[in-house]
């Protein structure tokens, strides 16, 4: 239930002692914003069971019908209305109202997190709301100007460059130095400015010294054409794999897989992840 709370209700929303670092205009701008939600939206849902006026009543959420009698939550701000205890739950979230507190707005009702959200963004970093005139958007989340950092070295990104990693940004150093796939072939990693080719879960830089057969060195980065893939070495034809691993052909170790690999030419060419 704690975990629930904290989750729904971030007390960061409404009180500035939970957010040390905010500049005197923003503490300002929080507590308007948090008084203006408590005298406008803010409600705690009342269970009891339904009254006879409302017996046939449907269920705001599901519209399932609510007989006398039946368990029921009524919300005063929206009026003689009912919910199914289950179905009283967060519009955007859809998680059922720790203790029955919610927020409304424009008929829905909403849990005190995505009730804010919807007037202001939060930072990705540190999950306060944004009070600032600018901040950092990408891909699709937002930070304080100073929170969109680099998540090994904490180097500040803004107007950097920067790769996306498991949500959160990563400066170009870091990626290549920790993320960055090593090539099959030459086996250093492949950068950020560097296109890659990738068959099979392998990686190799989309060049022709590095993305070629292993036997005949034909280049096979954007050709085309089929290709062969053979313990993690790339090869233009059945023919030459055959060649340049015979042993393994002379057990029929790869026999069943042959065919299929040397018939698939749906091999991707693009750039590393970048911004």
């Amino acid at each position: 239930r704690a975990r629930a709370l904290l989750q729904q209700l971030p007390p960061q929303d409404c009180d500035e002692r939970y957010c040390p670092e905010l500049a005197e205009e923003e503490r300002r701008q929080l507590r308007v914003f948090s008084a203006r939600r408590r005298l406008e939206a803010l409600g705690q849902g009342l269970a009891c069971p339904v009254p006879g006026p409302c017996h046939g009543c449907p269920c705001r959420k599901c519209g399932r019908r609510l007989n006398k009698g039946d368990p029921g939550i009524s919300a005063s701000r929206l009026g003689d209305q009912f919910w199914h205890p289950s179905c009283f739950s967060c519009h955007f979230c859809h998680q059922q109202l720790v203790d029955l507190i919610y927020f409304q707005q424009d008929g829905r009702i909403y849990c005190g997190r995505h009730h804010a959200e919807l007037f202001r963004p939060r930072c990705a970093s540190c999950d306060q709301l944004i009070f600032m005139e600018e901040c950092i958007e990408a891909e699709g989340r937002r930070w304080h100007l100073e929170h969109f950092c680099c998540l090994e070295c904490e180097e500040p990104l803004r107007g950097q460059r920067y790769v996306m990693r498991s949500g959160r940004p990563c400066c170009r150093g870091c990626f290549e130095s920790l993320f960055a796939e090593p090539c099959q072939a030459c086996g250093d990693p492949i950068g950020v400015d560097s296109e890659q080719v990738t068959h099979q879960g392998l990686h190799w830089h989309a060049r022709a010294a590095c993305c070629c057969c292993s036997l005949c060195r034909t280049p096979l980065w954007g050709q085309g054409q089929p290709l062969t893939c053979r313990r993690g070495r790339l090869f233009c034809s059945d023919a030459c794999s055959r060649l340049f691993c015979p042993d393994t052909c002379a057990r029929g170790h790869d026999a069943s897989s042959s065919a299929s690999d040397s018939s698939d030419s749906a091999f991707a060419s693009a750039p590393s992840p970048e911004v």
